[in-house]
């Protein structure tokens, strides 16, 4: 009976982890399942990324 009640309570967990990360999302924090994974090659690099990259200077 214990290990039916665990399961139990470990789906309600899971569930409401999902249902949390899923309003997360509809508030544009996360992407979690609706939406895809952005594409990094389309986002704007970081001013770091232009320091470090190898172009001579004179």
């Amino acid at each position: 009976m214990e290990i039916v009640v665990a399961l139990v309570f470990s789906a309600a967990v899971l569930f409401g982890a999902d249902r949390l990360l899923l309003w997360l999302e509809s508030r544009g924090h996360l992407n979690w399942r609706r939406k895809g994974r952005r594409r990094l090659s389309e986002e704007p690099t970081a001013g770091l990324d232009s320091m470090l990259s190898d172009h001579t200077r004179r």
